[in-house]
Order: structure tokens, then sequence, then C-alpha cells
């Protein structure tokens, strides 16, 4: 068996062992997830992704430990928008807090293999067709533009999603459900959750994420093995950081202009890749960069209360 194999091998099977670990025994029982242990845990899985990248650096180099770490700042950042979408499902819904970690636990988990299968298919593809870079790089730009022009509160109405339709005319759906399970049995009859509908919702709504975040991180390697690992730490930390921020979501008034910049930014490196290579240190310094002054200036001007409402 090749090096590459065990590496591949060797990282999945801590992805298990750290998703078993957190629901077996970190969250074996459903409980509100507080600020403080939100923050730990964020502590924990940025940890781990730093000593990911110093391994990368010790057996793969400085370009790949930095390509690495690019696109792990790149997918936290963009990640971020899923944090709203998140804060809106469960306030339709009247998710209690204590289930809200089992949601998030299972829509991680569904998310990762719906990211291997786009980081797999997006590198052959690239690959196999490189003009195609030229097609990614050009509807980034074009994300980022229409990200700025955006309203600033887009209503959501979860029960007018086609999907969700389509999922109360096929499956009988329960009013409700104290235990905080996704499924029901009424009468020898099988029911979904309305707790179920916010699984699919969060699952659907990360695919749509992916559309971006995922040519985003192409831009910077095509190296499988290093985008499907820093996508994936980035998505392990998700639900930590949910928790961490839902409180002060106030930090991000001026995020989406960073992420817009962001966007634009990797569609016009992916644009010039044939004529003109932007070095990786100077794109992480820039995405870095574009986050912390986005934070500073959300904190330095604050959204005044009349606008928020």
């Amino acid at each position: 068996m090749g090096s590459n194999a065990l590496l591949w091998i060797g990282f999945n099977l801590f992805v298990v062992f750290m998703l078993a670990l957190d629901l077996g025994v970190f969250h074996k029982k459903n409980h509100e997830v507080k600020v403080k242990e939100a923050l730990t845990w964020s502590a924990v899985w940025i940890a781990l992704a730093l000593l990911f990248a110093g391994g990368v650096y010790y057996f793969m180099g400085t370009q790949k430990s930095l390509e690495f770490l690019t696109g792990y700042v790149v997918e936290k950042a963009l990640s971020i928008d899923n944090l709203f979408v998140f804060i809106m499902l469960f306030g339709f819904f009247k998710v209690e807090q204590k289930y809200q970690h089992k949601v998030l636990f299972w829509g991680v988990f569904g998310a990762i293999i719906l990211r291997a299968l786009f980081i797999f298919s997006g590198v052959a593809l690239i690959n196999k067709f490189h003009w195609i870079i030229y097609i990614f790089g050009a509807f980034l730009v074009y994300s980022g533009i229409k990200l700025i022009f955006e309203e600033e509160e887009k209503e959501i109405h979860p029960d007018k999603n086609p999907l969700v339709k389509w999922i109360k005319k096929v499956y009988p759906v329960a009013e409700n459900d104290e235990k905080g399970s996704f499924f029901r049995r009424i009468d020898k009859t099988l029911y979904i959750t309305p707790l179920f509908i916010v699984l699919v919702l969060i699952e659907f709504s990360d695919l749509i994420f992916a559309v971006d975040s995922i040519p985003a991180i192409l831009s910077i390697s095509n190296d499988t093995f290093i985008v499907y690992t820093s996508n994936i730490f980035a998505i392990l930390g998700l639900r930590s950081l949910y928790f961490a921020v839902s409180e002060v979501m106030g930090l991000f008034r001026f995020l989406k202009f960073a992420l817009a910049g962001i966007l634009a930014f990797v569609g016009v490196k992916m644009c010039i890749s044939g004529f003109f290579h932007i070095p990786i240190g100077l794109s992480l310094l820039f995405i870095l960069g574009s986050v912390v002054v986005a934070i500073l200036l959300s904190k330095l001007f604050p959204e005044k209360v009349e606008e928020s409402k």
C-alpha cells in the first residue's frame, strides 16, 4: 500500500474517531451548548488544524502547508454565511437549544460526504479540462459582485421551499417531538419530525454554499488531499463556531464585503493563472486581512438598534 493511500485512510479514520468521540462521549446526552464550551471546542479544532498544517509542512513542504492553511481560512470565512442560515432555520422551526448540536452533528456528517463528491469531481474536471478553471474563476467574480449588491436582510421561508413541500407530500410529518428524534412512530406509522426537515434544509443550504466555496479552494490548490483536508477541518469546526458566535453576530456586520472581496480575489486568481501566478503566501495574507479588517470595522462601527430592527 502506497504512502498516499495511507494518508487518506489515516485522515478519514481520524475524522471518524473525532466524530464518534464528539457524539458518543462529550455530547452523548442532548444539552444546551454554552459559549464557554463552544469556544473550547473551537480552540480544539483550530489547534488540530494547525497541528495538521505542521505535519503537512514536515512531510510535504512549505508550499503544501501554505495551500492547506489558505484553503482552511477561505472555507472557514465563507462558511460563516452558513451560520446565519442555521440561526434562521432553528428560529423558524423553534428548535430547542439542547437539540441543535444533534442536528448540526448529522448535518456536518452529510456535508463531509457531499463535499468529498464535489472536490473529487472538481479536481478531476480541472485536470482533464484545464480551461474550466476560467469558468470557475468568472463564476466566483460574479458571486462576489452579486454578494455586495444583495439585500442586507433576506427573509427565509422554509415552509415555501420546494424540497420541504415535496418531503411533506411523500412522508407524513409529526406535529412535534419532545424527545428530539428525527423519526416518530404513531399507530404503527413512521412519521418524520420537524427536526428531520431542519436537517434536510441544513444539508441543502450547505450544498448551495459549496457551489462557491469549493471552486474558491480549487483556485488555491489542485492537490485533492490538500483541498479535501482543509475543507473537512473547516467543516468539522463549524458547529462549535456556530454556538460560539450565535450571540455576537453583530461582529460580522461588514463581513459580507470581506467575503465578496475574497470571492472576487480568488476568481481573478483563477482567471489569470495561465499568465500570472499570485504567490500562495500573498493570497493567505489577503484573505486573513480581509476578515480581520471586516471584524474590526464591525466593532468600530456597530449596527444601530433601529437598523437591526
